[in-house]
This record gives C-alpha cells, sequence and structure tokens, in this order.
C-alpha cells in the first residue's frame, strides 16, 4: 500500500493543466457536439431562416482541443452535412460560406493528426520521467520497521516529476534512518544532486554507526561532486533522524535545514535543535555538531517540512504558520495529514513557487509491560 504521494504538475488536474498536456475536461469534448445540436435544433425549430450558420466553423476547431482526426474528420463531415439539409437554410448565399467550411474542417483534420502525434510523444516521455522519478525515491512502504511513514512531494517547475528535494526512509542495523533534504537549484537540474544524495544515504545507514557520521557521508559526497563540476559549489540543507530499536527515542541533526515538529498529545511543538552548516560548504571535522535526543511517548508524531512548506507566503506576505496548523489539522489519523496539509497550504497561498515536501514519521513503540 503506498503511502507517499508524489505528483507532478503533469499529473495533476488542476482548472487549466489540460492546457499543459493533461486529458481536456469532460465539457471540452462536449461543446462542439453540442454546438451541432444546437444549430440543428434551433433551426428546425424555428419558422424563419435563422442567420447563426456562421456558428458552424467553430466546430471543427473545437473538436481539434479533445478528439482525434478521426473523430475531428466526423464532426467535420456532421457540420458540412448541416449545411446541406434544405429545411434548415444554412447554406444560403451571402450566409455561410461552405468551402470556408470545409477547408477548416480539412485544415483542423491536419491539426488533429499533429496534435495526436505530440501527445503519444508526451506520453512516452511522462511514463520514462516516472519511471526515473519511482527509481530515483519510490513511494514509501507503510511502515519502515517500527516507524509508520507518510511522505508528499510537489515540485514546483512544471513539467517536472522531482525536484531540488529529497526524503527516504530507510532500515539498518542501526536502527530506523530518515532523511529530507533540500538541494541548490530546482527541477532538472537539480535530479543529479539529488541522486548523488541518497545514494550516499542509502549506503550510509548500513555501514555508519552513527547519525553524524551519516552526514558526515553525505557533505563528502557533495563536495566531491562540487569539486568534479564545473558550476559553482554545490550545497543542500538536510535534516537527519535515527529511531531507537525501540522506537521510544530518536536522534536528530539538521545540517541548515529547519527542525522537525513534534505532535504530542494534540499540541504541535517546534524541537530545538542547534543546526549545523549545510552540506557541501564543510561541516567541522567531517560530522555536525548539535545533535539532539529525544525521548518519545506513545502516539507521538513527527513532521518534516521542506522551506516549499515553511517559507509559502499569503498575499500580506505572512509565511505559512506550520505548527499553529499543525494544532488543527492533526486531530484525526496521521496517514492523511499531508494531504490535508497539502490542502491548507494552497489555501494560504495560492501560487506555490518552491518545492513541496513533508514526511509524517510515527514511531511504534513496543507496549510496555
Amino acid at each position: 500500500m503506498e503511502k507517499a504521494s508524489v505528483l507532478s504538475p503533469l499529473r495533476h488536474r488542476d482548472r487549466q493543466s489540460w492546457l499543459r498536456g493533461a486529458p481536456p475536461p469532460r465539457w471540452v469534448r462536449v461543446l462542439p457536439v453540442a454546438l451541432i445540436v444546437g444549430v440543428g435544433v434551433a433551426t428546425g425549430l424555428s419558422d424563419d431562416a435563422l442567420d447563426v450558420g456562421f456558428l458552424l466553423g467553430a466546430i471543427p476547431p473545437l473538436a481539434v482541443l479533445s478528439y482525434g482526426p478521426l473523430g475531428t474528420a466526423v464532426l467535420g463531415a456532421l457540420t458540412i452535412t448541416l449545411l446541406h439539409i434544405p429545411a434548415l437554410q444554412l447554406n444560403r448565399p451571402g450566409d455561410t460560406d461552405l468551402w470556408t467550411i470545409v477547408f477548416v474542417s480539412a485544415m483542423s483534420v491536419f491539426v488533429a493528426f499533429v496534435r495526436s502525434h505530440r501527445d503519444a510523444q508526451l506520453d512516452i516521455e511522462r511514463t520514462t520521467a516516472e519511471a526515473a522519478q519511482r527509481a530515483l525515491m519510490p513511494p514509501l512502504p507503510e511502515g519502515v520497521g517500527p516507524v509508520r511513514c507518510w511522505g508528499l512531494y510537489r515540485a514546483a517547475q512544471r513539467g517536472t516529476l522531482v525536484g531540488g528535494d529529497f526524503y527516504d526512509v530507510r532500515d539498518g542495523p542501526y536502527g530506523v534512518r530518515a532523511v529530507l533534504g533540500d538541494v541548490q537549484g530546482h527541477g532538472l537540474a537539480a535530479v543529479g544532486t539529488v541522486a548523488s544524495l541518497l545514494g550516499a544515504f542509502r549506503e550510509a545507514v548500513l555501514d555508519q554507526p552513527d547519525l553524524e557520521a551519516v552526514a558526515g557521508r553525505l557533505d563528502r559526497r557533495l563536495r566531491v561532486d562540487s569539486a568534479s563540476a564545473r558550476h559553482a559549489e554545490l550545497f543542500a540543507t538536510a535534516l537527519l533522524l535515527e529511531f531507537s530499536r525501540d522506537a521510544r527515542s530518536v536522534r536528530i541533526v539538521t545540517c541548515g535545514h529547519p527542525p522537525p515538529v513534534l505532535l504530542r498529545a494534540g499540541t504541535a511543538t517546534d524541537i530545538g535543535v542547534e543546526p549545523s552548516m549545510p552540506l557541501g560548504l564543510g561541516l567541522a571535522d567531517g560530522t555536525p555538531q548539535g545533535a539532539l535526543s529525544l525521548f518519545l511517548e506513545p502516539g507521538d508524531t513527527l513532521v518534516l517540512a521542506s522551506d516549499g512548506v515553511l517559507e509559502a507566503r499569503d498575499r500580506t506576505g505572512a509565511f505559512y504558520p506550520l505548527t499553529e496548523r499543525l494544532t488543527v489539522l492533526a486531530e484525526h489519523d496521521p496517514a492523511a495529514l499531508t494531504d490535508r496539509v497539502w490542502a491548507d497550504l494552497l489555501r494560504h497561498s495560492r501560487v506555490i513557487r518552491d518545492d513541496v515536501t513533508m514526511l509524517v514519521l510515527a514511531p511504534r513503540p513496543p507496549p510496555t509491560l
């Protein structure tokens, strides 16, 4: 059962997504048919000839928006047929130009043919991009060891499934470890850095004995990548967590990233963790400073969020108050918390300009005997 919600703007059906390649809404498909029926019924029921034949010229171009070449050709043929029904009196001299309708219909079929091939190519690209995204950042399972987890990812750049944010939760010999980070840049330019950091994290989970060493491995990987790159030095912020085997405590390290929020007994509280330098800028002695250990109570939930959530502004310029809103939104099952925050974030800020990433972690400690 997938708990991560990873959604591309290409797949997200908002009010205008069909203009960017998604399937058109139903009313767009019905419109040319409704126009044909409307013109035919109106002229058939009227005792006097109606000067509405010019409306037929809009039917083939409207068909291009939602039909393939065959469907467009059929609608164009129906349009021309209406002009030849004597009772409708639509093809009167000086009223509707028959040859103009024929030409527009033929051109519409050609445009529909080109669009159908373009859409087929876009479908292939979407499928390839989604496969790459799934390989890079696969959906989280319902639980990792003694920790239940849910994630949400929304890439800011249109046409991409991945961006500059990343997260992962892995079980290893030293406990369950989680990471949420934000690399320099957005969209496709940041994908290589994200892949590199996730690979380093998954290796470090298996062979690094403590969380600070995991952060040091990520920092070293980023500095090596930066040294081999031709552009400016790379950096990233990251938040790392390590749960004990019994899930009764968690160790937290933050490398330039905002700390997590603790949900306990219906109240949301920011966890005060001393931040270290961002990854890639050189951690002191190769490891971060100021790690925090926190004891967990039954029912505790940790919420990790990226800058896309914390720095989303409303029309007045006010930041989204995540901690304050979590107290209200976290009244129900944490499985739906990411979706509730996303909907609330859209109400707060109509335009989201940064990648939005959240990770909700709910440890399940064994019952006390």
